[in-house]
């Protein structure tokens, strides 16, 4: 059986249409496939199992059903839902998985990582992901209160679409070298991300040998879903 990929769905509690539409492809499409899985940024905002878990209950149920209907679901941590935990897991059935996450499909390595950590050349988003990230900073934002979670999330959303408009595209997009390092490292010639939504399938030599870029995009684009059966990645709109 096949498995399938996405990213970068950046559901939000206010979008009923695009929350029903990935109801609609859990129970019509994902559960075709033998594994669904989301490599980052599911949700627009997660602050906390405790802050978020009730807006979205609709779509915890929808994947609690994937998942109790024969369909795994293994998760990433994406930038704007790092704080995903352990009620979320359990709610769902899903498998929380690291980043980078290296499986084995019939003899094929695949690495799969969310991708912010490919786009060293945007600087000031490497030294924000590495405050934001720390283990530390991660434990105070789990305990801090909701309303003050609120306020957070929505300071760095408004920080983030503003830094966008005042950046070069280029430095928001992976740096090759960035991405031959890391699967050097983990002796994987395919890789898998998402976070640039740029959907596309890259080919290159790496080390003498052919290797894969695969970028599923994000909701909005064309191709946002990406297949992988019988050896091939296929791009697909949903």
């Amino acid at each position: 059986m096949s498995i399938c990929f996405i990213a970068d769905l950046h559901l939000a509690p206010n979008q009923e249409q695009e929350v029903e539409r990935f109801r609609r492809f859990l129970k019509q499409d994902a559960s075709q496939h033998k594994a669904l899985y989301i490599l980052g940024d599911l949700f627009n905002v997660w602050l906390g199992d405790r802050a978020s878990a009730s807006n979205y209950q609709s779509t915890i149920t929808a994947l609690n059903k994937l998942t109790t209907s024969g369909t795994a679901i293994f998760i990433q941590h994406g930038n704007r839902d790092f704080l995903l935990g352990e009620y979320f897991l359990e709610a769902t059935g899903a498998t929380l998985i690291d980043d980078p996450h290296r499986i084995e499909v019939k003899g094929r390595s695949i690495l799969l990582t969310h991708g912010d950590k490919l786009c060293i050349d945007d600087i000031s988003y490497q030294r924000y992901r590495r405050f934001i990230r720390n283990p530390l900073i991660e434990s105070i934002l789990h305990h801090l209160p909701a309303t003050v979670l609120e306020l957070i999330g929505s300071k760095v959303r408004t920080h983030s679409e503003q830094s966008k408009t005042s950046k070069q595209s280029s430095i928001m997009d992976v740096t090759q070298s960035e991405v031959e390092q890391i699967m050097r490292s983990w002796s994987c010639f395919t890789m898998v991300h998402g976070h640039t939504h740029r959907p596309a399938i890259h080919s290159f030599e790496l080390d003498g040998k052919p290797a894969l870029r695969v970028v599923v995009g994000d909701w909005e684009s064309e191709q946002n879903v990406v297949s992988y059966k019988s050896g091939e990645f296929i791009q697909q709109s949903i």
